[in-house]
């Protein structure tokens, strides 16, 4: 049975270098993230993100691993998150899934899909997963 973790989280992404890809229309980058999350998964993430950003206002694209590690209601691990988002003249779309077998600890096993939401500047998640008995 799946279960929802909700919550909200604090994010820092430091740019890391362009790849010099840029070619009038886009231009592609690098960005660490840094993030603390509250509420049902109390943790720390790190991972590494690429980005694709156009000169057409509102579309841009990022793909992300992440590791977050710390409790999800109340059992200690970590996991992989695999992001891919896209953002066409405004439309947002996104999938984030956790990469399989990434489980560690008390979190072995765990599967799910997990949603950002952005609302007056706060971030919301929604994470809905099922973990082994």
């Amino acid at each position: 049975m799946p279960r929802v973790a909700k919550g909200t989280f604090q994010v820092e992404m430091k740019p890391q270098s362009e790849t010099g890809a840029e070619d009038g229309n886009s231009n592609l980058g690098r960005m660490s993230l840094d993030k603390v999350f509250r509420g049902d998964l109390e943790a720390a993430g790190k991972g590494e993100m690429l980005t694709a950003r156009t000169q057409t206002q509102g579309s841009a694209a990022y793909v992300a691993i992440e590791r977050v590690t710390g409790t999800l209601n109340g059992r200690r691990g970590s996991v992989v998150f695999q992001h891919s988002a896209a953002m066409n003249r405004g439309a947002q779309s996104q999938a984030i899934t956790v990469v399989p077998d990434s489980g560690t600890g008390e979190l072995a096993g765990i599967a799910g899909s997990f949603k950002i939401d952005i609302v007056d500047g706060q971030h919301l998640y929604e994470f809905e997963y099922s973990l082994p008995e």
